[in-house]
């Protein structure tokens, strides 16, 4: 029987972090190590952990600040989108699935916050979203790298076809609550209401 251990992290400032694990086998992977490191590091240890991967949803410094610490100390290999800008081991791209023991990571590349921003699908059960879609909102579109059109594409296109049970772990506390579902962010999410991708580029330039 498949344990796995699932833990969103947040210690300092509001970025999350995320570790999962095959609790049978013992391998791990850390998700956006962020500014949260040093609690990494206590929980892998506490929970005798194996890291062998650390998965960044995009390259921005808020949500990479761990990555050198982490691979140092645990030899874990730095995995990005192919074109990613972060000092990475491992390259992947739409589509790819990463393992640790018998769980699975499925790679959905979700362009519109940046140009290297992903998602990951965790035994199609949890979908970590970085900083594409949010509690109650989806990421800036204004910064270097932005598009309102790939964001439009990323989430309607790709995260709204979905499961509705699918469960959603964004990457900075933002809205009512840490987690939601796909089901409950369609229902409830300003930003994923219907429209037209006309519509919603003109919306993305609202202040």
């Amino acid at each position: 029987m498949k344990l796995v251990f699932f833990k969103q992290i947040q210690q300092h400032g509001d970025n999350f972090s995320y570790i999962i694990a095959d609790e049978n086998t013992k391998e791990a992977a850390v998700v956006d190590s962020s500014f949260n490191a040093s609690e990494i590091i206590h929980i892998l240890k506490a929970k005798n952990l194996n890291l062998k991967f650390i998965i960044n949803t995009h390259g921005h410094s808020d949500h990479t600040a761990g990555n050198i610490e982490l691979g140092s100390i645990f030899g874990a290999k730095i995995i990005a989108y192919k074109l990613s800008k972060v000092n990475f081991d491992i390259a992947v791209e739409d589509g790819d699935v990463l393992t640790v023991g018998k769980v699975s990571i499925k790679i959905i590349y979700t362009p519109g916050h940046t140009m290297d921003s992903i998602c990951l699908l965790v035994d199609n059960k949890k979908l970590l979203t970085g900083d594409t879609l949010f509690v109650g909102e989806c990421g800036r579109t204004d910064m270097l790298g932005g598009n309102s059109k790939s964001m439009y594409d990323s989430l309607f296109i790709k995260l709204l076809k979905l499961n509705d049970d699918v469960e959603v772990f964004p990457g900075h506390d933002y809205g009512p609550k840490p987690s939601s579902t796909i089901g409950e962010e369609k229902k409830s999410n300003y930003t994923l209401q219907p429209r037209s991708l006309e519509d919603f580029i003109e919306f993305m330039k609202q202040p």
